[in-house]
């Protein structure tokens, strides 16, 4: 028997204790352990054998769930190890040395690189994962080049997928908002504006998502480094690019022999053919979801309907089969072609390994309802005016108890709506935007959240090294966005909130540049 926490304060304790160990501990498989035995021993009221038939049936569900394969997250598993082994025969065959001596006749000092991870981040926007993973593997060997710490480079890649996907309408991440805020849009009665309309009209409503952008582009221009990832970046110029004594991270190569007949072509080719591919398989699962609905065909509708994981998985095939061609068109021997797939597959590993402890707590998070019970904390007498505010930090919260931004924006923007029609339906868009923006927040900052995970895995990161100094920065973009909501709820004038919140970003520029400088 499954107890319900819906209502209790308990509900928040097991991802609590598993996010405060993993900062603590610096250790995130155990944190994540105790989190969830704790979890499960809640859910069955402390009866050892049931908690642990529980977690044995909650494992086993990542993969195979009601009678059938749960596809998503063993889409998600394959995509990463074919990803590891495209990244690893990229180095063997030398084209990964080959692009780094091209670059450095073009990308002039370490400022460029970061732009270009950065530029790059933008660019490729149609899905966080995809995003964080594929950047992650161009960018490596410019950043390692000129000894910028895999720390910064996660912090680049993680500040440029959520952030980015979230304004994007033609992203996996616009069109399940679109499909959400449609929904809740009908449910209340607005049938006036477009649903596409309606998500272009709060982007600049989404205060955390351009702040955090802008100061990811001052902190890579500027070298706005404090905290913790100060140290990392003065660690990387003796050459310790990440910290050693806490083993290879995640996505790791080391150790690889490499061709001498590597080509530029043989990075940029494969890369290419995978975004493009991906986009296809993006597009025809979405056109073919579409097609069984007998609905017509449209490319907002396809990435409404596509089947991400799905298309990411067969996407990185089709790139595998393209860089393994040119491997072999540049005569690379067979035993370092077969060296670098192990050794590619295994890189993966311990990023497979969070992840699947994530998803673990994840699901014992979901039935322990703490999403439900956060929402209900927004229930309360509060100020209308100072409801975007609060908003923004419950789903902040939300997101970083939960690790999940998408469960957030589920849970959360219901809610939102609701309490706009009950006090001014005019601010229901201010409202929905600081959910969006509050989650993403709470993803960036969460030790347990997948993008958080990946981001780590792209950079070839110790996850908590990136979790830890990428905390200053989300704070500083969250402080930023808090304010702007306050006055924005205040003045119901989305310009005086834009405008209080560069004042302050200006002001944040100026004391990190004083900080940074010491």
């Amino acid at each position: 028997m499954i107890i319900s926490y819906a209502d209790s304060a308990l509900s928040v304790l097991p991802p609590l204790v598993a996010i405060t160990l993993a900062i603590f501990t610096r250790k995130v498989l155990l944190s994540l352990g105790v989190g969830i035995i704790l979890g499960a021993l809640l859910l069955t009221d402390f009866a050892v054998v049931s908690s642990a038939e529980y977690i044995a049936t909650t494992v086993s569900q990542l993969v195979w769930k009601d009678a059938a394969l749960n596809s998503w997250n063993v889409y998600i598993l394959g995509f990463l190890i074919v990803l590891g082994m495209i990244t690893a025969l990229i180095t063997v065959s030398g084209s990964a040395r080959a692009f780094a001596d091209w670059a450095k006749l073009r990308i002039r000092n370490k400022r460029d690189a970061k732009l270009m991870t950065m530029f790059l981040g933008c660019v490729v926007f149609i899905d966080d994962y995809f995003n964080s993973l594929v950047v992650g593997s161009i960018s490596r060997p410019i950043t390692d080049r000129y000894h910028i710490s895999r720390a910064k480079l996660a912090y680049i890649l993680d500040s440029t997928a959520a952030p980015v996907c979230v304004i994007s309408p033609v992203s996996s991440w616009g069109a399940y908002i679109i499909a959400l805020i449609g929904g809740i849009l009908t449910t209340h009665g607005f049938t006036d504006s477009g649903h596409l309309s309606v998500f272009v009209q709060m982007i600049p409503m989404n205060f955390y998502a351009m702040f955090s952008l802008l100061l990811l582009l001052c902190v890579a221009a500027m070298s706005l480094d404090v905290g913790p990832m100060r140290q990392h970046e003065l660690n990387a110029l003796r050459g310790d690019l990440f910290d050693a004594s806490k083993g290879h991270p995640p996505g790791a190569t080391t150790d690889l022999p490499e061709a001498d007949t590597g080509k530029v072509m043989g990075l940029f080719l494969p890369i290419a053919i995978l975004v493009f591919a991906t986009v296809y398989f993006m597009v025809s699962s979405g056109a073919e979801a579409l097609a069984s609905n007998e609905l017509p065909f449209s490319v907002l509708g396809a990435f409404e309907n596509t089947d991400v994981s799905s298309s990411l998985f067969f996407g990185s095939l089709v790139g595998f089969v393209a860089t393994l061609g040119l491997a072999v068109q540049q005569k690379v021997a067979l035993s370092m072609l077969l060296r670098g797939i192990l050794v590619g597959a295994r890189s993966m590993l311990p990023a497979i390994y969070i992840l699947l402890f994530a998803w673990t707590i994840s699901s014992v998070i979901g039935q322990l309802e703490t999403g439900k019970y956060m929402a209900s904390l927004a229930t309360d007498n509060i100020p209308f005016a100072l409801l975007p505010a609060v908003l923004f930090l419950l789903a902040g919260v939300t997101a970083f108890a939960t690790g999940t931004s998408w469960g957030t924006f589920g849970i959360m923007l219901p809610i939102a709506a609701d309490m706009a029609m009950g006090s001014d339906s005019t601010m229901m868009l201010p409202m929905l935007a600081a959910v969006l923006s509050g989650a993403v927040f709470g993803d960036h900052c969460s030790p347990i959240s997948d993008t958080t995970i990946l981001s780590s895995t792209g950079a070839s990161c110790h996850h908590i090294d990136h979790v830890m100094t990428q905390l200053p920065y989300a704070l500083i973009a969250a402080a930023i966005s808090l304010v702007g909501y306050a006055v924005l709820g205040f003045t119901s004038s989305l310009m005086a909130g834009l405008f209080c919140c560069s004042v302050l970003f200006i002001i944040s520029i100026v004391v990190l540049h004083f900080w940074a400088k010491k």
